[in-house]
């Protein structure tokens, strides 16, 4: 496994081991690597050449400073896990100057509404900075393929909107969630909770998968209201939104339509630790 700090040696390295008809398959993250994180190296392997992993915590996409110098970091780790997978994949783990060259500010990007529902309500500025690291990234690591957890999916479909736009030769791929065994999706801040916690946040999952059922047969909202009521009974876990919208526009779902795919978002607060999950309601 290579372990690569510069853009400048990951680009020459590449330039080496690739050509234009070389499949690079690439897997953005922010470290604290997870099951999830590895099942999109074992896909990215399937499908791919020569595959590249990034750990980098991107400044920009964080809207609470706290929540940034919390963030778990854990390199040294992150390394052993992605060694068990295969020892051929190419790591990237720069450092702010490396990505941003003393001017750590984000691009300010038109994602078509896509921005402005649920989390971009919540975390103003944050998708800006999403697309400002990937964007660079893509443009470091040139890659054929790349590839998203779908736990993220209003992050998916912004940068499937972003590559869109800014027509980069890429294909953006979605990955199902990866889960413990009790429901939660995995998730990088799940680090940050205590065994007990990570139990009690079950109800997160068995709230969504209960919504999904009464979706069948109730209007968006009233299972809104329901999933609002089910944790207002519940004092451990603050409900910051949950939504029911068009996957394609991620516009809230006011009245039901045949012809769109409808998917249920939530986010909520465990001891300030902010959680956030999905499922489709097809």
């Amino acid at each position: 496994m290579l372990l690569f700090n510069t853009q400048n040696e990951l680009v020459s390295y590449l330039t080496t081991v690739s050509n234009d008809a070389t499949a690079i398959g690439f897997v953005p993250t922010m470290g604290a690597l997870h099951q999830g994180h590895l099942s999109l190296l074992a896909e990215a392997l399937k499908h791919n050449a020569v595959v590249v992993m990034s750990i980098f915590v991107n400044p920009t996409q964080f809207n609470n400073a706290e929540d940034l110098a919390k963030y778990p970091r854990t390199l040294e780790a992150d390394i052993e896990k992605i060694k068990s997978v295969s020892d051929k994949i190419i790591v990237y783990a720069p450092s702010v100057d490396d990505i941003y060259n003393g001017n750590t500010v984000s691009q300010h990007f038109d994602f078509d509404g896509l921005e402005n529902q649920m989390e971009g309500q919540f975390r103003p500025g944050h998708f800006d900075g999403v697309g400002t690291i990937v964007k660079r990234l893509f443009e470091i690591v040139k890659p054929t393929h790349a590839y998203f957890g779908e736990k993220d999916f209003q992050q998916l479909q912004i940068v499937k909107k972003m590559v869109e736009k800014e027509q980069l030769p890429v294909k953006v791929i979605g990955c199902p969630i990866y889960r413990e065994s009790n429901g939660l999706a995995m998730s990088s801040r799940n680090e940050r909770l205590s065994e007990t916690e990570k139990k009690e946040a079950a109800i997160i999952y068995k709230t969504i998968v209960q919504a999904k059922k009464r979706f069948k047969t109730k209007s968006a909202t009233e299972v809104t209201n329901w999933v609002k009521k089910t944790f207002e009974k519940n004092k451990n876990f603050t409900l910051e939104y949950f939504q029911i919208a068009d996957e394609a526009t991620l516009l809230p779902c006011l009245r039901k339509s045949k012809t769109k795919t409808y998917r249920a978002f939530i986010a909520v607060f465990v001891n300030n630790i902010r959680l956030i999950d999905t499922i489709s309601l097809k």
